[in-house]
């Protein structure tokens, strides 16, 4: 069997090293290489480094739903995506027997491209992986398999990507044949249960203290670490990559800042919060028991906006 693989970030690059040792990948589609950090280093997405590591063909197209003849010509058998990121349109998806997607959460819920963000975001308990039929309506295909994991209380986005990869990768093997030759058929889902998980917008990334610590604890471990939760301070936004709820009852303002001693505890609507892992403007991550060592920008008693 001939696979097209399409996929974009380190989860997908998991799913990949382990279906072309499996089955001939005949090309790897993902998203363009993009300009990172200050010195806007042009960076290649971690599917394909995984497709160079592995001597795989690869394609970038900018707009696929202009630019996807190299697709339509490499004589694939079948279609695998993981988090590609841009829509694939019905000429590629009518160009193969069968064309899946391994999403990573438990379908019809958090359809869209911020699952895994937006379960930790609202608080679940679980998540998992879907394998779906690829269609053109948003996720909407049949559900071929499913897996579903715990949410752990110290999970964050990045290491539950990482668990799921793992699991996304086991339950594709264990189902692509059955799915490719037909005995398995998928079920379709419940329309009257579907739930969006649309992209993370740049306004939901700020952290608003005026709301209970567990909503702020979070929303932090859900955006952590990319693209990391912020909050802003007399014009600075500072990141926060982790952090742990204080029991406190005073009736000081939300976003007041409560203690800088070896720590940084700001004042919630419900009680208060310990920020840990923190980024300074203009500087790297670190812990915020060492920032406040020596730093001039917070002062017990300041009010986060």
């Amino acid at each position: 069997m001939k696979i097209v693989f399409m996929g974009t970030p380190e989860f997908a690059a998991t799913i990949l090293d382990s279906l072309a040792k499996e089955y001939e990948v005949v090309l790897v589609v993902s998203q363009p290489d993009k300009e990172v950090g200050r010195k806007k280093v042009l960076t290649s997405p971690a599917v394909i480094e995984k497709a160079k590591e592995l001597n795989l063909k690869y394609f970038q197209p900018k707009h696929i739903k202009d630019d996807y003849m190299p697709i339509l010509n490499a004589g694939a058998d079948m279609i695998v995506t993981a988090a590609y990121g841009q829509i694939i349109p019905n000429e590629v998806l009518r160009c193969v027997k069968k064309a899946i997607n391994v999403h990573a959460s438990l379908l019809p819920k958090y359809r869209g491209g911020a699952p895994i963000q937006r379960s930790i975001i609202n608080g679940d308990k679980v998540t998992g992986i879907s394998i779906i039929e690829m269609v053109s309506k948003l996720d909407a295909g049949v559900i071929y398999a499913k897996k579903e994991i715990e949410i752990e209380y110290s999970d964050n986005n990045t290491t539950l990507f990482e668990k799921l990869s793992y699991v996304g990768r086991d339950l594709l093997l264990d189902s692509i044949l059955d799915i490719y030759s037909g005995k398995n058929k998928g079920v379709p889902q419940d329309e009257d249960k579907v739930i969006y998980s649309p992209n993370i917008r740049r306004e939901e990334e700020i952290i608003t203290f005026n709301d209970s610590s567990i909503n702020i604890f979070n929303k932090i471990r859900g955006l952590a670490m990319e693209p990391g939760a912020y909050a802003r301070i007399k014009g600075e936004d500072l990141k926060i990559y982790s952090s742990e709820i204080v029991e406190y009852n005073g009736n000081e303002n939300p976003g007041t800042i409560l203690s800088l001693k070896k720590e940084i505890v700001v004042k919630t609507k419900d009680s208060a919060i310990r920020l840990i892992d923190i980024k300074p403007s203009g500087k790297k991550m670190m812990k915020a028991k060492d920032f406040v060592n020596g730093q001039k920008l917070l002062n017990v008693g300041d009010i986060f906006d």
